[in-house]
């Protein structure tokens, strides 16, 4: 008898596994996770060094900052915002870090420090938009250039390289003793999962996507909208200055140019993951996909030997794809989706008295 009533339950699930099988092809973040994977399948087959454990561990380390930022980015663009001061927030960061490191601060307090100042340089960023009422790309472009000229007065052209030793190698440490794994990317992939969560499956992450639909309607149903972008442009700070103290400690020295123009880098690793730059659509597996995909082409062209200039014009067609290609399939969709007008046989009129037809 068990069969029997299992039966047409089971033949119910297999006949919605082709619905699923649609759904998830139609992903928007189904692309860049198919790209990545053939990308890394052809570095693996047609470069030498690519696969290799010690490559892997560069790779992911020359993604650790970008993957860091582009968390919180991810929620600031579902919502209809951008943050572009991100980059210059980690150079501010690193430069504050070494100037009290030579000051004599303690390793330790100058870490949480440069914490603090992230999140102020956030919550600046938020009070200009949530406050004043600015647009977050003026405002961020704004700050952008005052964080990052505020780091040249803090070392002007100096550099300061006299970190301690152990805390330079343990940033670049692999997780267990695992060559090809730092405890950066571990890290990472629990953060991840964490925004996922809060983003997919809690009320919190709804309303983000309700305020990037329609910011009125959302304020209509209770969410608060200023309050949510003010405490996103302060985590985006935090975590911006988070990702300046391990690109400091990972490569052992602070400028003032830090990451210059990395900002371009997050932005484009968020949009091409599937996030839409007019905001309420996103999920954290695609832009981490594209955090990936975008640090797996620059790596296997750098071991190609392809300048420096190529890669950031690379980027920056990766980045003009990720805007205009889902633009463009959302287009093409609406047509096909758009019934063709019928056409209505025209009927002669009958002559009038003289003859002609009017």
């Amino acid at each position: 008898m068990a069969p029997e009533r299992t039966a047409p339950a089971a033949r119910e699930h297999a006949a919605a596994w082709p619905g699923r099988v649609r759904a998830l092809l139609s992903a928007r973040e189904s692309p860049v996770v198919a790209a990545l994977l053939v990308s890394l399948v052809f570095a693996s087959l047609f470069l030498d060094m690519f696969a290799t454990g010690r490559n892997m561990g560069f790779l992911l380390l020359s993604v650790a900052a970008i993957a860091l930022m582009a968390l919180p980015m991810t929620l600031i663009v579902i919502t209809g915002e951008i943050d572009l001061s991100v980059a210059s927030t980690l150079a501010l960061s690193s430069a504050t870090l070494g100037a009290l490191w030579e000051a004599g601060v303690p390793i330790e307090t100058a870490l949480l420090i440069c914490l603090l100042l992230g999140a102020a340089l956030g919550a600046l960023n938020g009070l200009f938009v949530t406050v004043l009422g600015l647009p977050s790309l003026a405002v961020t472009i704004g700050t952008m250039a005052l964080y990052r000229g505020l780091a040249y007065v803090l070392l002007g052209d100096r550099a300061v390289a006299s970190y301690p030793q152990d805390w330079v190698s343990g940033a670049r440490a692999p997780f267990l003793g695992i060559e090809g794994l730092p405890w950066i990317a571990v890290a990472i992939l629990a953060m991840a999962a964490l925004f996922a969560v809060l983003l997919h499956a809690t009320g919190i992450g709804r309303s983000l996507y309700d305020i990037g639909n329609n910011t009125e309607a959302a304020r209509f149903t209770g969410v608060a909208v200023k309050r949510t972008k003010f405490w996103l442009f302060t985590l985006s700070g935090t975590v911006a200055s988070g990702a300046g103290v391990f690109w400091t400690l990972q490569y052992g020295t602070s400028r003032a140019d830090t990451a210059f123009g990395l900002e371009l880098q997050v932005v484009a690793a968020v949009l091409l993951g599937g996030v839409s730059i007019f905001g309420g659509v996103g999920t954290v597996l695609g832009v981490m996909s594209g955090v990936l995909l975008l640090g797996t082409v620059r790596n296997a062209l750098q071991l190609l030997g392809v300048s420096g200039d190529v890669l950031q014009i690379v980027t920056g067609l990766i980045l003009i794809a990720s805007v205009v290609g889902p633009n463009l399939v959302a287009s093409l969709r609406r047509r096909r989706r758009t019934p063709a007008p019928t056409r209505v046989p025209t009927v002669p009129r009958p002559p009038t008295h003289d003859g002609e037809t009017p």
